[in-house]
């Protein structure tokens, strides 16, 4: 098989993927504008190519405007992204806005930038979308990034909360999708590499090794590579979520809990073949 039939597997795959969380979700409707937040990097890349893919054949007319926030930072190459659009022929707008100095002021030498500088670029994103008419704002978030925020929320937040598909801005204007939701990183490097995308590197934070989203993306790599399927398997059980057999007492009324009460799914033992570590955990992604 050559490189070429392989790029195209593999592009048809993540279209397919992509095409069942936009269903599954009801991410995109007739007559929707979707801003594209692209930032050079392989996830926004992807992210288009399959919006873009989908477009031509999808049963509803939809509008996609890519979207690209020059942050200011020393050495971006400003004119890599606008080329890149004029190439494919979408759409397009550069937002210039120099939050670079900004997080730099604001956040002392070696502390993590990313929050001031998401809640900044979100800020702008919004605005943009209201400026353009758009409904929908899609970001490249996808399975696995997904499944790393439920565990930094898990561990170091206290809480069972994750990244989900979709949701409202909370200034109730627009719906943000995640289209990758059901796509693997590994899928979307390999593609990117395929396809020689104009990759830009974010420098703004610098290496930041000790993130613990750096953590647990190692922790995660690790399982995957001992145990094959952790990942996926966590998507699953996102999906899967049975409230009385959790904590949460505004989820379930424990305090009412009598033996008449509707049971969401009979006890497992944990000596079952489900929770065996050394085999597969059997998955399934409603496909």
């Amino acid at each position: 098989m050559n490189s070429s039939n392989t790029l195209q597997k593999l592009r048809k795959f993540l279209e397919g993927r992509t095409g069942k969380a936009i269903i599954d979700y009801n991410m995109i409707e007739d007559g929707d504008t979707v801003l594209v937040c692209v930032s050079g990097g392989k996830d926004s890349y992807t992210l288009l190519a399959m919006l873009m893919a989908l477009q031509q054949r999808a049963p509803v007319k939809f509008r996609l405007i890519a979207m690209n926030l020059d942050q200011k930072q020393p050495g971006f190459p400003a004119d890599v992204l606008p080329n890149y659009f004029k190439s494919i022929g979408i759409e397009h707008h550069i937002i210039e806005s120099d939050t670079y100095s900004i997080v730099k002021d604001k956040i002392p030498e070696g502390k993590t930038t990313c929050s001031l500088c998401s809640r900044l670029r979100r800020g702008i994103i919004y605005r943009t979308a209201k400026e353009l008419g758009a409904n929908k704002i899609a970001l490249g978030h996808h399975r696995d990034d997904m499944v790393h925020t439920l565990f930094l929320n898990l561990l170091f937040g206290g809480k069972i909360k994750a990244m989900p598909p979709k949701l409202v801005t909370d200034d109730k204007a627009h719906i943000v999708i995640r289209p990758l939701a059901y796509c693997a990183e590994s899928d979307i490097a390999k593609f990117a590499r395929g396809m020689e995308f104009p990759i830009i590197p974010c420098n703004l934070c610098g290496s930041q090794d000790n993130l613990q989203r750096q953590k647990i993306r190692e922790m995660m790599q690790d399982w995957d590579k001992r145990y094959p399927g952790r990942t996926e398997s966590v998507l699953t059980a996102m999906q899967n979520v049975v409230p009385s057999h959790l904590a949460d007492l505004d989820l379930f009324d424990f305090h009412g809990l009598t033996l008449d009460t509707p049971v969401d799914e009979g006890d497992i033992a944990f000596d079952s073949p489900e929770f065996s570590v050394s085999g597969t955990i059997p998955i399934s992604l409603k496909a």
